[in-house]
């Protein structure tokens, strides 16, 4: 197959491009380019779209021997992600940029382009298993083998169509393997850190880049029972579940903490409580993916909203025609904020199929 290999700069695209190369497919590299000022991505390995990751893309498939390009892909992501990313905010959401990235460009936007020029699947390094039916497997996608560093929650957000031109080569290995086999290739990237912050976010403060483009917005914390406690600059500077920097003087009436427990970005109000006011047991998500043919009706199922939170097990309830999902947890979860995954999972003998997912538009505390 002629396939496109997503060279992010990293070990994990080395070695999944170098396991394409060795199974006999016709491999081109391809690292995304994602800021439209690369001088401003953070370095040091702590994103995934600077100068520096793409100077050690290209050297990796240098070594391969293989062809390498670099698509600008920089009007998309500040469209998609980056402006969403703001706009989510602005309602009162907490967005995950690497999962907006991963649906809309990493492969969206790749397929698009490679299935245009005639390319047939794209390799990535993600820590997922998939096996297509015309290699002895059932093609749905699973989590990968190594729990520390599964990525099947991020890819959760694909369609069916995307999945079915997916290669995710170093899913069925553990993390220190893969670094031992990119060091046995002799690639530099063998020790590279690996990337965790928000590339577009140079230095990391998240607060002072969304209060720069959303502007002030004041409102008031408040308490359970609506008392007011205090003044805020904007709804944007919290998230469901932040106990940190409130800065409430009075403490609260049994001398707990307080969390986050909703934002009102209409109203400007954010609400704190107790811990266990953080407790959600029903959620609902709209923009449904369908991954598997079991995500459809009412169904028992496993959900994790975080991407390195715990699956519980769910009842759960498709509308295909409201595009919207009901999840009644059987454990509750806490600090479940609107904006992010709910990534759905079947237990499986030859490990967890992921069912699908919907973006997380409603949440309550009621049994």
């Amino acid at each position: 197959m002629r396939v496109l290999a997503a060279m992010s700069g990293g070990v994990d695209s080395a070695v999944a491009a170098a396991r394409a190369v060795a199974a006999g497919h016709e491999v081109t590299g391809v690292h995304l380019a994602l800021s439209q000022d690369p001088q401003t991505v953070r370095e040091s390995s702590r994103g995934c779209c600077s100068l520096e990751d793409s100077a050690d893309a290209r050297r990796v498939c240098d070594k391969l021997g293989i062809p390498f390009y670099v698509w600008d892909f920089s009007d998309r992501f500040k469209a998609e992600v980056i402006d969403d990313f703001v706009s989510s905010y602005e309602v009162g959401e907490t967005p995950n940029p690497c999962l907006r990235c991963n649906e809309k460009i990493k492969f969206a936007a790749l397929l698009e382009r490679g299935i245009a020029l005639g390319f047939d699947a794209v390799v990535t390094g993600h820590y997922a298993r998939l096996v297509q039916p015309e290699d002895g497997g059932d093609g749905y996608l699973r989590r990968g083998v190594d729990p520390q560093k599964d990525q099947s929650y991020v890819l959760g957000v694909l369609g069916a169509r995307e999945i079915a031109h997916c290669m995710f080569p170093v899913g069925d290995t553990v993390k220190p393997k893969i670094r031992e086999e990119a060091a046995e290739h002799g690639f530099s990237v063998a020790k590279k850190p690996d990337s965790y912050d928000i590339c577009f976010i140079p230095d990391g403060n998240t607060q002072a880049f969304l209060g720069k483009r959303i502007g002030l917005r004041p409102g008031m914390i408040v308490d359970t029972s609506g008392t007011e406690l205090k003044q805020h600059d904007g709804a944007w500077n919290y998230t469901i579940g932040q106990r940190k920097g409130l800065d409430i003087k009075q403490p609260a009436a049994d001398g707990k903490p307080r969390y986050v427990t909703d934002i009102d970005a209409a109203t400007g109000t954010v609400t704190v409580g107790s811990r266990r006011d953080l407790e959600v047991h029903s959620i609902g998500a709209d923009r449904l993916k369908y991954l598997h043919p079991a995500m459809s009706g009412t169904f028992e199922a496993e959900v994790q909203v975080r991407a390195h939170g715990e699956a519980v097990p769910c009842t759960v309830t498709v509308d295909q025609v409201a595009d919207r999902m009901e999840i009644t947890l059987h454990t509750p979860l806490s600090g479940v904020a609107r904006g992010q995954a709910a990534v759905l999972y079947q237990p499986d003998e030859q490990g967890d199929i992921v069912l699908g997912s919907g973006t997380i538009c409603a949440t309550s505390s009621s049994i």
